[in-house]
């Protein structure tokens, strides 16, 4: 098990998601619902807080960009006149916990009515006060505290990573060259693809072996990627087996590119992956094959960080546990999240696999 762990979340008022009180993850969380259930806006809300933390304008640019405050509060804000959000992250240290509540304000943006967090040692009995970040302003205060408390929660925080490679338009980053000096960390569009592969493949060998030995699995004439320095910048190349000819990302499928994305991510050093892992719909192009190594990869990486999936693929669910899942279901305007009764489940467990029972409508999270 991961040495920290999101321990815990609370989230009210943002989009579908009325109230999700005090949720307690599992090291795998998947998602399942029919469409517009609120799958997308829970791993949404975790996209939002990324937004939120890295300031400097960049809440109020994503909230215009998502619409206004009015298309982010729940039913709008004649319905809902704030989103209220309670997280705590869990170290080897102790409890360390984030909240805030973001109000409408005119003409249509966010505000901070309360901004708070706090640290509680392990075993500590007696609850600790919150430190106060103030009230009124429009960008979280967090990032500008300097104290260890503040700069350990926001890190922490930063550490809570939604992933989605949703575009490989023709013009999506990763099918052109990328900064060589940009690799480090997979962006979360996986927009630096080649230069992270590169670093990989000249200073942690091993797991760029990892990673080819996976993308040969579901990619058989897969050969080896052709990675080189174009003045500061990587181009994503490859070779493929019987041909000398070396292909290039503009050249490669839709599916193509997100199964190595997606294998890169979950492949890598476990050390650098992040603290949680948010995945929105990886099945999306991906052939059956490439559905079940993913799967797999999936469940590794959870020994190291926690994994958030939100699906709709059976062939995904059909891998893992009926204790994994998070069963989401519309009731009138909100979202419900609940987990299936495993115990009472049993009789169906013998007979079905976890995405039969799913698919037929035994614990909801259908049409």
């Amino acid at each position: 098990m991961p040495t920290i762990k999101l321990e815990s979340f609370t989230i009210k008022g943002y989009k579908s998601i009325k109230d999700i009180s005090v949720f307690t993850p599992r090291p795998i969380n998947i998602l399942i619902g029919p469409h517009g259930a609120g799958k997308s806006n829970f791993i949404a809300f975790f996209k939002f807080l990324s937004w939120m933390l890295y300031s400097d304008g960049k809440l109020q640019e994503h909230v215009a960009y998502l619409g206004g405050a009015n298309d982010i509060l729940h039913d709008g804000a004649d319905i809902t006149k704030s989103i209220e959000a309670q997280i705590a992250i869990k170290t080897a240290s102790g409890i360390n916990e984030y909240k805030f509540s973001l109000m409408f304000a005119k003409p249509d943006k966010l505000v901070f009515k309360a901004e708070k967090y706090r640290f509680s040692e392990a075993g500590t009995a007696q609850a600790v006060d919150w430190h106060t970040c103030g009230v009124g302003h429009e960008e979280a205060k967090l990032p500008g505290i300097n104290n260890e408390t503040a700069t350990t929660i926001l890190n922490l925080l930063r550490k809570l990573i939604v992933y989605q490679f949703h575009n490989t338009s023709d013009t999506a980053p990763m099918r052109l060259k990328w900064s060589l000096a940009d690799g480090k960390w997979l962006k979360q569009n996986g927009d630096n693809l080649g230069s992270f592969l590169y670093r990989l493949q000249n200073e942690e060998k091993p797991y760029y072996l990892r990673i080819i030995k996976y993308i040969r699995l579901v990619l058989p004439f897969f050969d080896d990627f052709e990675l080189y320095d174009e003045f500061g910048q990587i181009l994503l190349r490859w070779k493929e087996k019987g041909t000398n000819k070396v292909f290039n990302a503009g050249q490669a499928s839709d599916g193509m590119l997100r199964t190595i994305a997606l294998i890169s991510l979950l492949a890598q050093n476990p050390k650098d992956l992040p603290t949680v892992l948010f995945l929105d719909e990886p099945e999306l192009g991906l052939h059956p094959s490439a559905i079940d190594a993913v799967a797999g990869l999936i469940k590794t990486a959870s020994s190291h960080c926690q994994v958030f999936v939100a699906t709709q693929s059976i062939s995904l669910v059909n891998n893992f546990d009926l204790d994994d899942l998070v069963v989401i279901d519309r009731h009138g305007r909100s979202s419900e999240y609940s987990r299936p009764d495993t115990a009472s489940l049993q009789a169906y467990l013998e007979a079905f696999s976890t995405g039969e029972i799913w698919e037929k409508n035994i614990i909801g999270g259908r049409p």
